[in-house]
């Protein structure tokens, strides 16, 4: 059953359209922490907003971390629950110079975006707009992205700090803040300090249609192939060179055409992608990216790699290919199952937000992956967005105020339970 809060005055479109306007696109060619130092000036931003309504350990940190607490208020014994969100946009798109709209009372129909009409956000290819007749509807003005993908989970997280310091009747343990940089290129909790943070269950604000919350990821691992080719002067190459770049091209080639690919997957299949190519007629290197629910599924997809490898290999007897397998995070589902409470707790409080909880899996990792893997047990709850990574990126209003509600509901579930 809904449980309507009292008094709850939303500021988290306010919030949200203040902090989209900020750079913060992360960089993967980038050796730093964080990757570009643009991301701080989100982070200056909010350690000082937190500050000002009232946490006074707020704190960005020499990395680009964003730490704050909200203390307990009760004299229970309450487990220390976080919820965090990522500061940084992904490269795949230009997060500079965003100008939101909103489309008020939305009534069906397509989203032409007005910076580039040839940006459109079509109803076909978005059928969760279906559920958003009568809302609100913020989206880019087509030529960049909007950067709800994370800065809806933090304006959600915002809002809802706010509103339990203003009501010291509602009761609740010690809730940490924790903001990240780099999480779009993989690096989002590398620097973190979780003895800092001090928490013992976490919920990242980053997932998609509301109501939705996954405690499942893919598994991920990097695959990097080393091609040593024979270098021969052109003009004498004849029986004697082996071409480094046409050899990875070969190996491409060779890749499924009808599965094991983004593009030819759904659901619960798993996937090897390539994401790199570069090097000389000497030397060239394809990096791949592995994905998988399952270790086994992980370990399926390395050895196909391999067959492919060698087969193509037998035609250049005079190079050589060498394959490095990196692992990048785990299925959090593990982890998470070890705590039931963590995700019952959640589903409840999307039950009082006045939604129907959906259970779900994220065919990509979240900080919560590898939070969980570091001991720290953390599920996805949604935040809302739709679109990642692409300039017709949107979220409602409406989504995210049932996700700030969802977030205090939570606090009050831990405590009411402990």
């Amino acid at each position: 059953m809904p449980h309507p809060l009292p008094d709850f005055d939303h500021d988290v479109v306010a919030r949200f359209l203040r902090y989209v306007v900020i750079d913060t696109q992360s960089d993967p060619a980038s050796p730093t922490c964080p990757s570009t130092e643009k991301q701080k000036d989100l982070g200056r931003l909010l350690a000082r907003e937190l500050r000002e309504m009232g946490i006074a350990d707020a704190d960005l940190d020499a990395h680009g971390y964003v730490y704050g607490t909200i203390p307990a208020n009760t004299a229970k014994a309450v487990p220390v629950i976080c919820f965090c969100s990522h500061m940084d946009t992904s490269p795949d798109c230009s997060g500079a110079n965003v100008k939101p709209q909103i489309v008020r009372d939305y009534q069906g129909g397509d989203i032409v975006l007005p910076g580039d009409p040839a940006q459109v956000i079509r109803a076909r290819d978005n059928p969760a707009l279906a559920g958003q007749i009568g809302n609100d509807i913020i989206t880019s003005d087509g030529t960049t992205l909007l950067g709800a993908d994370n800065k809806a989970g933090i304006a959600e997280i915002m809002d809802a700090a706010r509103f339990l310091l203003a009501h010291p009747e509602i009761k609740h343990g010690a809730i940490k803040i924790l903001f990240t940089p780099d999480e779009e290129i993989g690096r989002g909790v590398d620097k973190v300090d979780l003895k800092r943070l001090g928490a013992d269950f976490a919920y990242t604000m980053d997932g998609e249609t509301a109501g939705h919350i996954e405690d499942e990821t893919f598994s991920a691992d990097a695959a990097t192939l080393t091609i040593t080719g024979v270098s021969v002067h052109p003009g004498f190459a004849k029986g004697k060179m082996e071409h480094a770049i046409k050899i990875a091209a070969r190996i491409v080639e060779r890749l499924p055409h009808d599965t094991c690919s983004p593009e030819t997957t759904e659901g619960r299949e798993g996937f090897l992608h390539p994401v790199g190519i570069d090097g000389t007629l000497e030397q060239a290197r394809l990096a791949f990216i592995v994905r998988d629910f399952t270790e086994q599924g992980l370990r399926d997809k390395a050895a196909l790699l391999d067959r492919i490898v060698k087969d193509v290999m037998k035609d250049f007897p005079h190079s050589i290919c060498k394959i490095e397998i990196t692992p990048q995070y785990r299925n959090m589902k593990q982890v998470i199952d070890a705590h039931p409470r963590v995700m019952d707790h959640a589903l409840e409080a999307i039950r009082r937000a006045g939604l129907d909880p959906v259970r779900g899996s994220i065919r990509g990792g979240t900080d919560g992956s590898r939070l969980s893997a570091m001991g720290l047990p953390c599920p996805n709850i949604f935040a809302g967005e739709h679109a990642f990574h692409s300039r017709t990126e949107w979220v409602s209003r409406q989504d995210m105020e049932k996700a700030a509600e969802t977030i205090v509901h939570l606090a009050m579930i831990w405590e009411e339970r402990a």
